[in-house]
């Protein structure tokens, strides 16, 4: 009979491996672009990527990782798997507590800030706003990759100790 906690440990690391993916991206590319680039071409480029990133791709994976990490932990506890048990049980943890909450409580209220400007704005107000936005948001970007590489880590060290 096949067990489902090997296959379910393998998609968490998969969509693990996304949403560090996904958050190390915008560290080491986007902002980073975004920042170089005119005010205010940047503050409509984010608002509009803001809007994207709310789709039907995104969301189960941003959602389901801590879900898909829960029902991992459940079927190799059911196969006594302790090391494996305590690996994805952490890992998911961390990842509501290191990723999700900073995304709600920091990123998505910044976010909401930037889509109320209107631009074009006087250049000298652009730059303040954008400032104003880019450094917070990537501080608590860096903090969600950070976390987000930690629990991708967990989950492969879980794998490496199947048994």
């Amino acid at each position: 009979m096949t067990h489902p906690d090997k296959p379910m440990a393998i998609l968490s690391l998969i969509w693990s491996g996304a949403m560090f993916g996904f958050f190390f991206a915008w560290t080491c590319s986007t902002m980073w672009g975004l920042d170089a680039a005119d005010p205010n071409v940047a503050i409509a480029a984010m608002q509009a990527m803001n809007e994207s990133v709310r789709n039907w791709l995104f969301a189960p994976v941003f959602f389901g990782t801590p879900v898909l990490l829960a029902f991992a932990t459940v079927a190799a506890s059911r196969r006594r798997q302790r090391k494996v048990v305590v690996s994805l049980a952490l890992a998911g943890l961390v990842y509501v507590v290191g990723a999700m909450l900073p995304t709600f409580m920091f990123n998505v209220p910044l976010n909401e800030g930037l889509a109320l400007l209107e631009v074009p704005l006087d250049p000298d107000a652009a730059q303040d706003a954008w400032q104003g936005y880019s450094r917070p948001w990537q501080y608590w970007n860096m903090v969600r990759t950070v976390v987000a590489g930690f629990v991708l880590a967990l989950v492969g060290w879980g794998l490496v100790n199947f048994s």
